[in-house]
């Protein structure tokens, strides 16, 4: 890396919008966040949050990439690694290993063939997208970093999330900042994003209708109790919230090492199936 394009880079980096896009960015890996998810995320109108993409994109530190109707960034870190190595290959004398070698921190920069295209889209549905969809959506946006994007929605969704559910994620590490609850028809229409799997979980006895999302999406039902309607002690609810977490979880850890290139289909759909019937899934 010549210095211009290292100042080019550093200047870019020095501007504190920036860093928050390029910190949220990194935490997404490949699959990258749509423009209107970062607005939402960094509570930024779109025409500041367009000023700073370009210019992160112009240090060649991001990447866009149309999916649909949507403008997908992601971190290049091919960029990130050049910028850091511009620091360090002179570290103590040429010999960049002693002073810990920043520039092997970063994964390696993705094929612009796979940056994008690899990514599923997830939505999860439940009434009032305040537990179970939630929960799903933190935890498959960490154990499926890469690979997956989720979604969550609701029926009738409350006017915000659990706060227990929200301690509970917050404990275990989840980035909770782009939770909130939304009503499904944000997913509805010709501008909503194109989902590859629709995943409810709503009790079945519940008879609850759910939306109709097109015939492409892989569709799954995996009946989950409400929190919402527990009744019980402090300590009998939080056991609740612990024991939603955990089969959440295990269902999503197995549906993420699906061999979803080799499936067809029908095979997926009955995979998922299995997750969701009581007597079969995870425990």
């Amino acid at each position: 890396m010549e210095s211009k394009q290292a100042v080019l880079g550093f200047s870019a980096l020095a501007q504190e919008t920036r860093l928050d896009l390029m910190r949220l960015l990194a935490a997404r890996g490949a699959s990258g966040m749509a423009a209107g998810e970062l607005a939402a995320a960094l509570r930024q109108a779109p025409s500041t949050l367009s000023f700073h993409l370009a210019a992160l994109e112009q240090a060649g530190l991001i990447q866009a990439t149309r999916r649909g109707r949507q403008i997908i960034y992601a971190v290049r870190f091919f960029g990130l690694r050049s910028l850091f190595s511009f620091l360090t290959e002179t570290c103590c004398g040429g010999r960049p290993e002693l002073c810990g070698d920043l520039a092997r921190l970063l994964p390696d920069d993705p094929s612009e063939d796979e940056s994008m295209s690899a990514a599923f889209n997830v939505l999860f549905l439940c009434t009032h997208n305040s537990a179970r969809s939630l929960m799903a959506q933190a935890i498959l946006d960490k154990v499926g970093r890469g690979k997956f994007n989720a979604y969550s929605a609701g029926s009738h969704p409350a006017r915000g999330p659990m706060p227990e559910v929200i301690d509970k994620l917050k404990t275990l590490g989840h980035d909770v900042s782009g939770l909130r609850c939304k009503s499904w028809d944000e997913f509805i229409g010709p501008d909503a994003p194109h989902m590859d799997f629709v995943i409810t979980l709503c009790d079945t006895l519940q008879g609850q209708d759910c939306p109709d999302v097109g015939s492409k999406p892989v569709t799954a039902a995996w009946p989950l109790p409400d929190p919402a309607k527990f009744r019980g002690t402090p300590v009998e609810h939080a056991t609740m919230i612990n024991e939603l977490y955990g089969m959440i979880r295990r269902r999503l850890e197995i549906f993420v090492n699906l061999p979803h290139a080799s499936l067809d289909r029908i095979a997926l759909k009955k995979r998922l199936d299995e997750l969701g019937d009581s007597q079969r899934a995870p425990v």
